[in-house]
């Protein structure tokens, strides 16, 4: 094939609209759409078309790139795209969609004659902006060129996980490291709200475990967001990370494991988002520790 592609991105939130420009600036033409299209309309900036439907973007597309919120909002999504997908396209499925919903995706995908890949990405805004993501891939070997200047363009590092992109093998490894993700940053907003409420200077912490198997880069990390009331824009999301937690619990309960720490980290999320803070960065969960306004200095 040819170094250049024609690539549709359908979904343009945090990540989906870093992929969509990335993917223009390795000189492929891009189509978006978003649900909303003013959210869209800022990558036109980017020499990227935004259209108002979702069968418009992938008509005529060499790959089909999906980053939508999850795996049934993927295939509502497809099936209005249905009309101009063009037999033999390759579809990039990069939502968290969950394990069930992966094997609905690739039905979908079977159905309209489309190459299948499960592609959830690890990284958050800023990697996916410097194009630094990791993709967590699975699909067919035969196949994989085609994908490949959409994994160069988003990615630093593709790790491949098997040829059935609808066992879900890739979206089982993202959700096992999004377990670890979510747990602690739970955890790290936890120990900074403990702290603060047993009129613990955070710094005191951080000073105890310096150096030490105990010191975290990513709870120095998250922790900063708060303190710093950095909390926007987003790296993730609290809706979004709550989302995938129920994910992770049900993938658990499912395979007959309990995952204690997964469900109460959904529980938090979803209390930090009823408070208003979903559309922050997923380590205001820390919020949810407490019934009226965290203390301060």
């Amino acid at each position: 094939m040819t170094d250049t592609i024609t690539a549709s991105v359908l979904g343009t939130g945090i990540m989906g609209a870093a992929m969509a420009r990335n993917l223009a600036r390795a000189g492929h033409t891009v189509r978006a759409w978003n649900r909303t299209r003013a959210k869209a309309e800022p990558l036109t900036a980017d020499g990227i078309t935004v259209t108002d439907t979702p069968a418009e973007a992938v008509r005529d597309a060499d790959v089909v790139l999906t980053m939508l919120y999850d795996g049934p909002a993927t295939l509502d999504v497809m099936r209005e795209a249905a009309a101009g997908l063009r037999p033999g396209a390759a579809w990039v499925q990069s939502t968290t969609a969950g394990i069930d919903a992966v094997g609905d995706l690739a039905a979908f995908a079977r159905e309209h004659g489309l190459v299948f890949f499960d592609a959830p990405v690890l990284g958050t805004r800023q990697p996916a902006e410097a194009g630094q993501l990791t993709v967590l891939a699975a699909g067919p070997a035969g196949h994989r060129d085609a994908v490949a200047p959409v994994f160069d363009a988003v990615g630093a590092r593709t790790v491949w996980t098997g040829e059935d992109g609808g066992a879900a093998g890739a979206t089982r490894l993202k959700l096992v490291a999004n377990s670890w993700v979510i747990a602690a940053t739970a955890a790290a907003g936890e120990v900074l709200a403990l702290a603060q409420s047993l009129d613990v200077d955070p710094e005191a912490f951080f000073g105890l475990i310096a150096g030490g198997p105990l010191d975290m880069g990513y709870l120095r990390a998250k922790t900063a967001l708060v303190l710093e009331g950095r909390l926007s824009p987003a790296q993730f999301a609290v809706t979004t990370a709550a989302k995938d937690a129920r994910l992770i619990v049900e993938a658990g309960r499912s395979n007959g494991v309990r995952l204690d720490v997964a469900a109460a980290s959904a529980e938090r999320l979803e209390r930090a988002a009823a408070q208003g803070h979903g559309d922050e960065d997923m380590v205001a969960a820390y919020f949810a520790s407490f019934e009226e306004k965290p203390p301060t200095d």
